[in-house]
């Protein structure tokens, strides 16, 4: 078996030729060196982008508002979900969700569970 060499990627332009080569080997047949090189510059450039360019998860509040927009809900949406009252306390950020808040907006909006359980900003 030939042995597959790939670049060590530190800086932006390392980053810069991996993904050129990437493109290059894309659509390479499976099981030849061509697609093992692929495999492997695939990994490295996924390790880079997540050190370099890691977003962090938004806030509760952004990503309630976030979904509600994605799936066209309204305010009386989320009203029904929560309670009137509550829900006029946390959009304007003077309450935090409680933990069946959580679950509810969880289980129904699909909204994941780590990201609401952050802190308020």
């Amino acid at each position: 078996m030939k042995t597959v060499t790939v670049p060590v990627i530190r800086t932006q332009a390392d980053y810069e030729e991996a993904v050129a080569q990437v493109e290059k080997l894309w659509g390479a047949k499976p099981d030849t060196p061509k697609a093992e090189k692929l495999d492997v510059l695939l990994t490295l450039v996924d390790a880079y982008e997540s050190e370099q360019f890691s977003i962090d998860a938004p806030d509760p509040i952004e990503a309630i508002l976030f979904r509600m927009d994605q799936e066209g809900y309204e305010r009386r949406d989320l009203e029904a979900l929560l309670g009137k009252s509550r829900v006029s306390e946390l959009l304007n950020r003077k309450r935090s969700l409680t933990l069946n808040m959580i679950r509810k907006l969880h289980e129904a909006w699909n909204i994941p569970a780590d990201v609401l359980v952050r802190k308020v900003a």
